[in-house]
């Protein structure tokens, strides 16, 4: 048997498995790093995290990035630079916590490593005939897996769009295997750049469960941010939008496109709701010239009301669920109240109180797919096309 084959059948039979997942998103703050230990698999699977950080990005890697990100147009020389490049930093920044955590970097079976979406571009979006769904993600596996010398799976993305899918939001593969629960009917909500949430009734029954985007989570306020505050990249505390009044002419303008009133699933991104969205939404209501604060009061309703008006159509009367929260956007009060506020039956609560960190669910997810990918049996989701039961990851390997 080939060494590196033989390798990733070692991996897969042992008891368990010592896992980095890592996750940079599109607010650019930094790389999630979670070192986990994965028991089983598929339903049977255990995780347990055993150390977490998000190492903050300097100033011009942000820069760098965002010379990339969510643009038709760009240097094709700096994004094949950068796909080098941010593999290797990846890979520094992991050698950096592992020794920190004094866990030596041998005893880590796999690297799962979610890359930096520097694109994504669903058909309903493009609309280009003869091309389907597609996202990209850059900050190669090869790179990681050399430097560090551990086994690196990457490109998750692109598996899903393969068999159907969107590419996204992949969280429902891990949402439904370790978080589900008979005893409850839950919804996952992650609100980072864009939000999304996972739909997990009681029942387990996997026809009715889904995953979707429904709109900006945080990536609107922290453009606006970024643009009118230089070295700030996003509104510490909501101190700016608690400082405003909600333009309502503005929301309504803001709310006013059909991906609201498309069906579940969906996918969206920066390359939809931006700046240019947020100006030309300004000129149709008439709201040129009001405050960066009511700006920012606006914008924070405009991300909560695409959440709750999302939520509510899942529920329906659905019976009551618990609302489990995660990602950058539980750290904003004003948009939690303003969600919350608008969803009384609803439970809250943060996944710590189901044994994952909020901050670090994203990257632990991505992780388990690794698991998946190298150890798992294989889950039937059904035939839905939004939801095609395949294993995701590219396997590089160190030599």
């Amino acid at each position: 048997m080939i060494k590196n084959v033989q390798k990733l059948s070692e991996i897969a039979e042992k008891p368990a498995r010592h896992i980095v997942g890592l996750m940079s998103g599109t607010s650019f703050d930094g790389l999630d790093i979670a070192l986990c230990k994965f028991e089983g698999d598929g339903f049977n699977t255990k995780t347990t995290l055993l150390h977490f950080k998000t190492v903050a990005y300097e100033q011009h890697f942000k820069q760098e990035l965002k010379s990339v990100f969510s643009k038709e147009q760009v240097n094709l020389l700096k994004v094949t630079l950068l796909n080098a490049y941010i593999g290797q930093y990846f890979a520094e920044l992991i050698l950096g916590c592992l020794q920190e955590w004094n866990f030596p970097a041998p005893d880590v079976d796999l690297i799962a490593s979610h890359g930096q979406t520097i694109f994504h571009a669903p058909f309903w979006q493009h609309k280009l005939p003869g091309y389907s769904n597609a996202t990209l993600q850059i900050g190669d596996g090869d790179h990681i897996a050399v430097k560090t010398g551990i086994i690196t799976l990457s490109d998750f993305r692109q598996k899903h769009i393969a068999a159907g899918g969107e590419g996204a939001p992949l969280a429902i593969y891990g949402d439904y295997l370790i978080l589900s629960s008979s005893a409850e009917n839950r919804i996952m909500l992650n609100i980072g750049g864009i939000a999304n949430f996972t739909f997990l009734p009681s029942d387990r029954d996997p026809d009715r469960v889904f995953s979707t985007d429904v709109g900006p989570g945080n990536t609107l306020m922290d453009q606006f941010v970024q643009l009118n505050y230089p070295g700030r990249y996003f509104d510490e505390n909501a101190a700016l939008a608690s400082s405003g009044t909600v333009n309502g002419l503005l929301l309504k303008e803001l709310l006013a496109h059909p991906f609201f009133d498309a069906d579940f699933p969906k996918t969206t991104g920066p390359e939809l709701f931006n700046l240019s969205y947020l100006n030309a939404a300004i000129e149709r209501s008439g709201a040129a010239g009001i405050s960066a604060g009511d700006v920012m009061a606006t914008l924070s309703a405009f991300s909560a009301e695409g959440i709750v008006s999302a939520l509510k159509k899942a529920i329906k009367d659905d019976g009551s669920y618990v609302v489990y929260l995660s990602g950058g956007g539980i750290h904003n009060p004003l948009l939690i109240k303003n969600i919350s506020s608008q969803l009384p039956d609803c439970k809250f609560k943060n996944t710590s109180e189901i044994g994952i960190d909020p901050d670090a669910k994203e990257a632990v997810l991505f992780g388990l797919l690794a698991n998946e990918c190298v150890a798992g049996k294989g889950v039937d989701f059904g035939d839905r096309v939004s939801l095609p039961s395949v294993s995701m990851g590219k396997i590089s390997f160190p030599d």
